[in-house]
């Protein structure tokens, strides 16, 4: 056994209308320690599964962006579920 530690992934949800979605993944991409998320319509399904990776900038996010603004204009609920990368 090496000893370095494996860092531990805590889940969150968060429950949005659509007119808060695209904001919500803004603001969870800039944050830094978010490794995926998850976007679910209203019955559970899932919508979009963004791995974010620390490289993720500009030219690759614009795309992304651009996938949420349609989810957000066909559903009026969901859930977006975020994992993240817990340090030490």
């Amino acid at each position: 056994m090496c000893g370095t530690k494996l860092p531990r992934t805590t889940r969150e949800e968060f429950s949005l209308s659509s007119d808060d979605l695209a904001e919500k993944v803004k603001q969870l991409i800039r944050e830094g320690n978010v490794r995926r998320i998850v976007v679910k319509g209203e019955r559970g399904e899932t919508l979009v599964d963004i791995p974010v990776t620390v490289g993720l900038v500009g030219i690759v996010l614009a795309p992304v962006l651009a996938a949420v603004g349609v989810i957000a204009a066909l559903v009026t609920r969901c859930t977006v579920v975020v994992e993240r990368e817990e340090k030490g």
